[in-house]
């Protein structure tokens, strides 16, 4: 079956980075369009980036210039890699495994955190 595993999740302070890492099994990686959403504490899930098999990339306005999604077909993974990390970024981020011109998912991870915070 499909499993997304996020890690790289943790307490950053305003100004700090992280990278977010989703390993991908149960699927053939390379021809998979892979997506990240994030989900702060009352409100709905939200696409963060969007990377295609080509790959493309496409970003939230509130994250552009500042995340990049990067992907490794021989690792079978995804990474976000987030800079000038600010509060309003707190929240629980997901990889999911979806389409590029719909920006829909079909398989979700199970989350990490991230909390921006002094």
């Amino acid at each position: 079956q499909v499993q997304l595993v996020e890690s790289g999740g943790g307490l950053v302070q305003p100004g700090g980075s992280l990278r977010l890492s989703c390993a991908a099994s149960g699927i053939i990686f390379s021809v998979n369009d892979m997506g990240w959403y994030r989900q702060a504490p009352g409100k709905q899930r939200d696409m963060v980036a969007f990377i295609s098999t080509i790959p493309t990339t496409t970003y939230a306005d509130s994250v552009k210039g500042r995340f990049t999604a990067v992907r490794d077909n021989r690792k079978n993974t995804v990474y976000l890699e987030m800079n000038s990390l600010k509060p309003e970024d707190t929240a629980v981020y997901y990889c999911c495994v979806g389409d590029f011109s719909r920006k829909t998912c079909d398989y979700w991870g199970q989350g990490t955190q991230v909390t921006v915070s002094s």
